[in-house]
This record gives C-alpha cells, sequence and structure tokens, in this order.
C-alpha cells in the first residue's frame, strides 16, 4: 500500500527534503498500523537532513524523519488487545529503522509504543508528547535523584527543559535553569525554584546558588564541558545528544563514560526507552491532570516540511512544531 512519506535522499540544506510515495508493509504481531494525522519536527530531524549518511549510514536511502506522531489505529497486528481499530493514539518512532520515522501518511509501529491520546488533547497537541516526555522521564531515571537533591537545566525555555522541570518538582527535587532575562518569568512558571542567565556564566551563577555544585545537570541546551564546573564533584551530568565514545543513536543497555572530578556522564539515549509503555501511560495521565501542558508552536501540512524545519532551526521555538497530514 502506498503512502506520502517526508524524504531525505542525502545530507544538504532544506531543499533536499521532499514529499514521496512509499510503500508501508502491513502490521505483525505486536504491531499497530497508524493513519498519521500529525507529527511532531524535532532538532533530530534537522541532524538526520545535515548528516545523512553520517548518522544514518545503516539505513537505506531515502530517510524519513520524525520521532512522534498522532493518528488513528488503522489495522492491528496478532497479539495486539489494548489497542483497536479506530482508537486516537501517540507513538514514540524511531527514524533509524529500514522503514523510517513518523512523518509519513501511515506507520507501523511496535504496539508497546503506542497509547491512547490524552482526554481532551487534539491529536496535533498529542504528537508533542512521546519522544520528549520519554527523554526527560529517562534521564530522569538515569540520574536516580533523591528527594531535596539539586538539579540544573539548561535550555530552560524549551519544551524538554518544561518537561525536565515539571517531572523533577514532582520527585521533590530542587530546580536550577537557565533562560534569557525575556524568559525567567516562563521559566519560573515552569516550576524552576531559580532561573539563571543563559551564557557563558551559567556555571558560575549556578555556583553562586549553590556553591557546592548541584547533584545533577541536565543538559539540553549542549553546552557539554563547559557546563562541568556547575555540577558538584561525583554529580551526574546528563547530555541529550550523544557522548564522544558513545555513539549517538545506538540502541542498547545504558551507557556512562568518567569526567573530571569523578563526574558521570549519562546520555539518554530515547531509543531505549521506546517501548516503555508504562511511562507513555503516565505521561498521558499528568497531562490528563494539568499537571503537564501540551503547547503546540505552530502548524505546519506536511508539504511545507521545509518551512517547518526552517522554524525550528531559527530557534525561540516553545513547545513543538507540528506536521499536519
Amino acid at each position: 500500500m502506498g503512502m506520502r512519506a517526508v524524504t531525505i535522499p542525502q545530507a544538504g540544506s532544506f531543499d533536499v527534503l521532499e514529499i514521496k510515495n512509499r510503500d508501508v508493509r502491513v502490521a505483525t504481531p505486536h504491531e499497530v498500523r497508524i493513519t498519521v494525522k500529525a507529527a511532531a519536527v524535532s532538532p533530530t530531524d534537522l541532524l538526520t537532513r545535515e548528516l545523512g549518511a553520517k548518522l544514518m549510514s545503516a539505513y537505506p536511502q531515502p530517510w524519513t524523519p520524525g520521532m512522534d506522531a498522532a493518528g488513528i489505529v488503522e489495522s492491528v497486528g496478532g497479539n495486539v488487545d489494548r489497542l483497536h481499530v479506530g482508537d486516537q493514539v501517540m507513538a514514540a518512532v524511531t527514524p533509524r529503522r529500514a522503514e523510517g520515522g513518523a512523518q509519513a501518511d501511515l506507520i507501523v509501529v511496535p504496539a508497546a509504543s503506542v497509547v491512547a491520546i490524552p482526554k481532551g488533547a487534539s491529536l496535533a497537541q498529542a504528537s508533542t508528547l512521546p519522544m520528549n516526555g520519554l527523554t526527560a522521564w529517562y534521564g530522569l531515571d538515569l540520574i536516580g535523584p533523591k528527594s531535596g537533591d539539586t538539579l540544573a537545566v539548561t535550555g530552560g525555555a524549551g519544551w524538554l527543559s518544561y518537561l525536565v522541570i515539571v517531572l523533577a518538582k514532582l520527585r521533590g527535587l530542587r530546580v536550577i535553569a537557565d533562560a534569557k532575562p525575556a524568559d525567567f518569568d516562563l521559566v519560573r512558571s515552569y516550576g524552576a525554584d531559580v532561573v539563571v542567565p543563559r551564557g557563558d556564566g551559567f556555571a558560575s551563577a549556578v555556583r553562586n546558588e549553590v556553591p557546592a555544585g548541584v547533584d545533577a545537570l541536565f543538559d539540553s541546551a549542549l553546552l557539554g564541558e563547559k557546563a562541568f564546573p556547575a555540577i558538584r564533584a561525583g554529580g551526574t551530568y546528563v547530555p541529550v545528544r550523544g557522548w564522544p565514545g558513545i555513539p549517538l543513536g545506538k540502541p542498547g543497555a545504558p551507557a556512562e563514560a568518567s569526567a573530571e572530578r569523578g563526574i558521570v556522564v549519562k546520555p539518554v539515549m530515547v531509543s531505549n526507552v521506546l517501548e516503555r509503555t508504562d511511562w507513555l501511560d503516565e505521561l498521558r495521565e499528568l497531562v490528563e491532570k494539568g499537571t503537564v501542558k501540551l503547547q503546540v508552536h505552530a502548524e505546519y501540512p506536511v508539504e511545507k516540511v521545509a518551512e517547518a524545519q526552517k522554524a525550528m532551526a531559527a530557534g525561540g521555538v516553545r513547545g513543538r512544531i507540528v506536521l499536519t497530514f
């Protein structure tokens, strides 16, 4: 059966993005096939386009990006009794497979990666949650914080950082986040206890608030080693885009590396947890309770995927940019 899909035939600028017809297979046991109505755009999409085979060499060209989808269950494979044809669902999807990611009319994914959308949410809103929600949850799980610990979060005004802050506060953590001065009030509204200016003075500003250094740092702004002085000796650093010696996007057991002063680096490889149905269900419940508030920054028809990626690359996105089908 044919479908439209966003395709990346080779690495390049925005003009390499194409909409092509591609075949889609039937769902096999433990899988579902979803008619996609909305798929979120993420920085990983930009990386896939910019790096091409450097990131996707194990998978055939053209590549289809996208890690989040929301739509309607079109069919189910055997041994699937939790989901039914016609259900409105959201799914976490990996683009690092032969058939590609979420940005297509019709996708087949493991049933374990699919749950109902939150009650009261639109499909566009629901598509903003799975990948970043799992990333935030997994990062905190890797840290293993205790109530009362202090967590620093970079990129504080972004959607991922919002989710990290909300989930951290539920665990009883003290949160210090960075932001531009114009976004201080916004980041405080997320639940951050302290907001410090973003930029080169981040680590010093954190140390002014916590002289001994924070217990852990969730680095969504990719500050890297420049952020290490903010962390106490023996603390934890969690980057969201891999680490030297730990391949980006390679699924498997959690990996870690040692750094200065005994700091432990634990990259978030969200591909390890795309089938955590329990976490996806708990994220859905947090939305239904009003604890997590979904935010769509803008919607673009799938034919305008290049414009959507340009908007993502320009920065200042609050919530998620969503492609609609």
